[in-house]
């Protein structure tokens, strides 16, 4: 199996060689200083239940790195200090970039990847 991650779709591809198993609403990086990263990479063995970045005032849940070991994450919408979810921000899943370069999804989705996807698998974004 392999993660795709088109920026320009705002889409996720679980893939299981040429064969198409599931497609992910996503938001990625607003382009600039907070663009995802694009390239090869694999996820690595950091993940977690929760976040919460102070600074930024949002945090997430269920998250998985692939990048940099705990920086650049896929992980669930944003939540609040609260740890509720931010409908404004769930609803740009899928249209445009807003996050500050980790790979948002979907609750259901960013739960199933905690659970599902192991270390090393390969995840390629353009």
């Amino acid at each position: 199996m392999r993660i795709d991650v088109s920026v320009a779709k705002q889409r996720v591809y679980l893939k299981a060689g040429d064969k198409l198993l599931y497609t992910m609403l996503a938001t990625t990086g607003k382009p600039g200083t907070n663009a995802t990263p694009k390239g090869d990479f694999v996820i690595q063995p950091e993940r977690g239940l929760h976040f919460y970045n102070a600074s930024l005032h949002e945090g997430a849940n269920y998250w998985v790195s692939f990048k940099d070991h705990g920086v650049y994450l896929f992980h669930s919408v944003p939540v609040d200090a609260s740890n509720h979810y931010i409908a404004s921000k769930a609803a740009l899943l899928g249209k445009r970039s807003d996050s500050h370069g980790c790979v948002r999804l979907s609750i259901s989705d960013a739960k199933w990847m905690y659970k599902h996807i192991p270390v090393n698998t390969p995840v390629h974004i353009q």
